[in-house]
């Protein structure tokens, strides 16, 4: 599965100080240890005041970039901003996000024309997020068409049906699932993400939940996710789901982890 590392996030309160002391090593810290732990993807999101945003975003990038070779996700809910860093990215990776909010498409797509990075698109328009899945997959279409004025085919697009809180929508992970079936039967080479913690929003044991959605979401389909390589346990999961999935031959890629003290208890 092809991870994205989800821990280079102002909206998380360690992450958030570091931006503001612009703290470099806790930055680096962070992309070293997602990157060891084996993230194909970094977000990078600055989630500041919009008037910095842009600076802190560059900022952000060219430290990652400095440390690692790992590709990056730009990450904004703003288009005109990425618009305004993209050019900084140094390697092809991910953009995070578009959608049929506003122009996010148009003004998207026109930079990914002729490359070969990724989007990660999601199932909302200007009405927010749909409860139905009908609305979802049309949502999910008319992206599609979109992308294709631009060369940009459906296997470069990560679609995201944007799984709800299992707290306040009880069906939150039957409806994700059956998306994602529905999605892959109009676009079999189009992949599906999804921001994996989000579904466990107001509910206790929050990693229980989250291992549970990873397993459950493997086995319906899933391509990527926004998660925390570095998170043991999280891993260790997703490994075990994809040797049981018959992904792993010989349970190799899960015995040489463990043997490599990656998963598991942590040996002295």
């Amino acid at each position: 599965m092809i991870i994205i590392g989800e821990k280079i996030n102002g909206t998380i309160p360690s992450v958030k100080n570091a931006i503001a002391e612009r703290d470099e090593e806790f930055i680096r810290n962070l992309a070293l240890k997602q990157t060891e732990a084996g993230a194909h993807y970094l977000d990078v999101c600055a989630s500041t005041a919009p008037e910095v945003e842009v600076e802190t975003l560059i900022w952000l990038m060219n430290l990652v970039q400095d440390t690692v070779d790992t590709p990056l996700c730009i990450d904004s809910p703003n288009a005109a901003v990425i618009k305004e860093v993209f050019k900084y990215a140094r390697r092809p990776g991910l953009i995070n996000s578009v959608s049929e909010e506003g122009n996010k498409c148009e003004v998207i797509f026109p930079l990914l024309e002729g490359t070969e990075w990724q989007v990660i698109a999601l199932t909302c328009d200007n009405k927010g997020i749909p409860s139905d899945i009908e609305t979802r997959v049309k949502i999910t279409g008319n992206i599609v068409e979109k992308a294709q004025k631009y060369g940009i085919t459906p296997e470069r697009i990560h679609i995201d049906p944007l799984v709800l809180a299992l707290s306040a929508d009880n069906k939150s992970l039957l409806n994700f699932t059956e998306t994602l079936r529905r999605v892959k039967e109009l676009y079999p080479t189009i992949k599906v993400t999804s921001g994996l913690s989000n579904i466990s929003f107001g509910m206790p044991l929050r990693k229980i939940v989250n291992q549970g959605f990873l397993t459950i979401a493997l086995y319906a389909g899933m391509d990527s996710a926004i998660l925390d390589p570095a998170n043991r346990d999280m891993m260790a999961t997703l490994m075990a789901t994809e040797a049981l999935l018959g992904r792993d031959r010989l349970c190799r890629n899960f015995s040489n982890a463990f043997r490599k003290n990656k998963i598991g208890p942590i040996k002295q």
